[in-house]
């Protein structure tokens, strides 16, 4: 269901140590680390979904919600279902490089003021169901 879930913290280095620790029995590292503005990702070695914090004032911070997609066509039919049902865009369907080659999402605004995502990780040369 999810890909990841990201969300701020009032203290970064404070949060990302709690984490690191708290969650290192479960087998979770950080798998990616940017400035306290970008944050950090944490999730087993290989694993299919992650759970990220940033540092951030905003009070309270809005989540970030990314949903799994099985191909390039459920990114585009959330986003189209996403709109209709009230949500704003926050980024059309295409290709995020910044991320990985693949990385394939879309972004929406929810009724609260949610970032939420849906992302395909698979080349768009994958078959289709």
């Amino acid at each position: 269901m999810f890909d990841h879930v990201k969300f701020g913290v009032s203290d970064f280095a404070a949060s990302k140590a709690f984490f690191v620790k708290a969650l290192a029995p479960l087998g979770v590292v950080v798998v990616a680390e940017g400035a306290p503005s970008y944050g950090v990702e944490l999730s087993t070695p290989g694993g299919l979904s992650s759970l990220c914090l940033f540092q951030t004032q905003e009070k309270p911070a809005h989540l970030h919600l990314a949903f799994v997609a099985e191909n390039r066509h459920q990114v585009e039919a959330f986003y189209r279902a996403a709109l209709q049902a009230g949500a704003r865009d926050n980024g059309a369907p295409g290709l995020r490089p910044q991320y990985h080659a693949n990385y394939y999402a879309a972004f929406v605004i929810g009724p609260d003021g949610h970032n939420i995502e849906a992302v395909c990780h698979e080349p768009a040369d994958r078959p289709y169901p």
